[in-house]
């Protein structure tokens, strides 16, 4: 079976700025079922195993795109690696949705895509992202969200947000690359003038779409907890945790096998599995 990978096609959001974006699907006649996956904080589309599981999905007879936000540090001409500091630390949520729903806009024009069959898959952050998504643009049926946070309410309190707002900047380490990762106070800003808007609790409790759940139980960066409590808000969604799960189910960057590991496969099938149950043959 023959995957068609339109990777690197720029994507111009006149909110924003150019960005990435990758479509994988098989060669058929048929319209196909959209999938868009959202990647996490200090996260990229071609992170890791992110790859082979487009592969996989795209196999499974699904039009799958990844994408990088627009402001998320990397480039145009370097998509993997963060090279623009100065736009990640002006990153926000705002940006993020705009970007996503741009990235709606274009692919369900496609005429490979079945516009009536729209699928968010967010990671970590990009999962949070996803349900906001899902709550305002009623042209998504279904909702994944993997390792995803509760809240978008992740910002430094009481003394450290006055230091933050004094400084007009803080820097958190990335752990893989030792970069010193800047976000600037505008972020938090941003925030305030729009939570409501950014309020994950209300937003899982209004989604109207079919909705998956999936968790590691040792997710070391965002606790099972965050799965449980999204469950409780929409009793609707279906919640699969992977036992002895971590935050990126046992994938790393980079990633040089040429299969998916272990959780992650488990996780990848579990998706397809639900959104042919639940959007192919609904």
């Amino acid at each position: 079976m023959e995957i068609i990978k339109e990777q690197n096609i720029v994507i111009q959001n006149p909110e924003t700025k150019d960005f990435l974006a990758d479509a994988f699907y098989i060669k058929t006649d048929k319209k196909l079922p959209l999938v868009i996956f959202i990647h996490g904080y200090k996260g990229y589309k071609d992170w890791g195993a992110w790859n082979l599981m487009a592969e996989k999905i795209a196999e499974a007879g699904f039009y799958f795109v990844k994408f990088n936000f627009s402001y998320n540090g990397t480039t145009l001409v370097n998509p993997t690696e963060f090279d623009d500091l100065k736009a990640f630390g002006e990153n926000n949520y705002s940006k993020e949705l705009s970007d996503l729903g741009l990235v709606i806009d274009h692919f369900s024009k496609n005429p490979q895509v079945d516009a009536e069959k729209i699928i968010l898959m967010g990671h970590s952050r990009g999962g949070a992202i996803s349900i906001v998504k899902t709550c305002e643009d009623i042209r998504i049926n279904g909702l994944i969200t993997l390792a995803s946070v509760d809240s978008l309410d992740r910002f430094p309190k009481d003394d450290g947000l006055e230091e933050w707002k004094k400084k007009g900047v803080y820097y958190i380490e990335n752990a893989r690359t030792k970069q010193e990762m800047p976000h600037y106070y505008q972020f938090y800003e941003d925030f305030k003038n729009n939570e409501h808007r950014f309020d994950v609790e209300r937003s899982m409790e209004m989604a109207k779409a079919h909705v998956l759940i999936i968790h590691g139980t040792k997710d070391e960066g965002v606790s099972v907890k965050n799965a449980e409590h999204l469950h409780v808000l929409n009793p609707n969604s279906e919640l699969f945790l992977i036992e002895s799960g971590n935050h990126v189910f046992g994938a790393k960057e980079p990633w040089e096998e040429k299969f998916l590991p272990e959780d992650l496969n488990k996780v990848v099938e579990k998706c397809i599995d639900f959104l042919n149950d639940k959007i192919v043959h609904e």
